[in-house]
């Protein structure tokens, strides 16, 4: 049973993360862009989650972490840019 919930999982983060690719190609505007972007950190990490569950292996989770803190530094980064025009004042 878990294996069956853990295939359906798996095809339905990546059938959003491709749904995210598409939105971060063909965005209307910039913040479509980089919402999608954000989505696909967010994605990404469950994506990575689901493949430790599945190998049950704990270094997934780890770098499920590192990946999570990577993704809510450069979204505010690139945030401040948009606004600014610079990262750092």
């Amino acid at each position: 049973m878990l294996d069956t919930a853990l295939t359906i999982s798996l095809a339905l983060v990546c059938l959003a993360l491709l749904l995210n690719l598409f939105r971060l190609t063909v965005g209307p505007d910039m913040p479509d862009r980089i919402l999608a972007l954000d989505t696909m950190y967010v994605n990404s990490i469950a994506l990575i989650i689901l493949m430790g569950v599945w190998l049950n292996s704990k270094t997934y989770f780890e770098a499920a972490l590192l990946i999570a803190l990577l993704g809510f530094i450069s979204t505010i980064a690139v945030c401040k840019y948009l606004l600014r025009g610079d990262i750092i004042e």
